[in-house]
């Protein structure tokens, strides 16, 4: 199970650099999978380096935390950022983007993020109890 959670730790780590850096070089390709239909233009395409940094930050802090072999604040973290996808999934909702993007794509991102989450929580939990204790 450590291995599988291994995987699934840096695969959520690395998607976001990847969704990040498509967002900063060609956000306008890059937005339609987003799941909103009309997107910014002119000044307002702001929006996608907002979108982009966050994104390859959000990857970095997960993956960094996690090199450095925090395993359980990685979890937290992990709890903790599911927040940006659930709020994605929202505002795909509230501005009239399609269901499906908004819950097969942010939905169920947040969800397999808590999933992770609870395991690396869990996994270091397990492992103190099982840890001798020294007199």
């Amino acid at each position: 199970m450590r291995r599988f959670t291994t995987v699934l730790t840096v695969l959520l780590g690395v998607f976001p650099l990847t969704f990040g850096t498509q967002f900063l070089v060609a956000g306008h390709t890059a937005a339609p999978s987003f799941g909103i239909a009309e997107w910014p233009t002119g000044v307002a395409a702001g929006y996608f380096a907002v979108k982009g940094i966050r994104d390859i930050v959000l990857g970095l802090n997960l993956l960094t935390l996690f090199a450095l072999g925090q395993r359980r604040a990685t979890g937290i973290l992990m709890a903790i950022t599911a927040l940006i996808p659930i709020t994605d999934m929202i505002t795909v909702f509230t501005h009239g983007g399609p269901a499906a993007t908004a819950l097969g794509v942010h939905g169920l991102t947040a969800l397999v993020m808590l999933f992770d989450a609870f395991l690396l929580i869990r996994e270091r939990q397990s492992a103190e109890v099982l840890e001798p204790v020294h007199s």
